[in-house]
């Protein structure tokens, strides 16, 4: 790869971006450096996740609930697990598994909690603390951001 980059390239790149909804994309070749970075507007998203009922749309963070009964847990001490990076949120290993976890589940430290799909490599994301699952913040299938909240943890003493 020579160290010049037209702008021609410049335009495939950030048409990948936009194609694959990427809001980061980072480049280093044998010294050549190119990082772009684009804003993308969270509204879509919210808009994207189906309204159970009436026409309220959700809270950005609460997906729609799997289960009738939630386990008693206290929103003081937990402990939240967030997206290391832009992709797809996949709660089962494939289409015929079942979840890794469900809220209510116990999970133990460096437990596999989901997978992220990022550029065709699947990404496993483990719990860095025991606790029982309190809290899924996105539905299967869904793009996460960087740093989006995955999973509310209530750790066990």
């Amino acid at each position: 790869m020579s160290s010049k980059i037209d702008y021609e390239e410049i335009a495939k790149l950030i048409s990948f971006l936009e194609d694959k909804k990427l809001s980061h994309f980072e480049l280093e070749v044998e010294g050549f450096r190119i990082k772009i970075t684009r804003a993308v507007p969270s509204a879509p998203a919210i808009e994207a996740v189906p309204s159970p009922g009436p026409l309220t749309p959700p809270k950005p963070e609460t997906p729609p609930r799997s289960h009738e009964v939630e386990p008693h847990v206290s929103g003081d001490n937990l402990h939240f697990i967030t997206s290391p990076m832009v992709g797809t949120f996949y709660r089962t290993p494939d289409p015929n598994s079942p979840p890794f976890v469900d809220i209510g589940d116990e999970v133990k430290k460096n437990q596999t909690l989901c997978i992220i799909e990022a550029m065709k490599l699947m990404n496993e994301i483990e719990s860095d603390v025991e606790g029982i699952v309190a809290e899924i913040f996105v539905e299967n299938g869904k793009p996460v951001e960087y740093g989006q909240r995955l999973f509310a943890i209530q750790p066990v003493a």
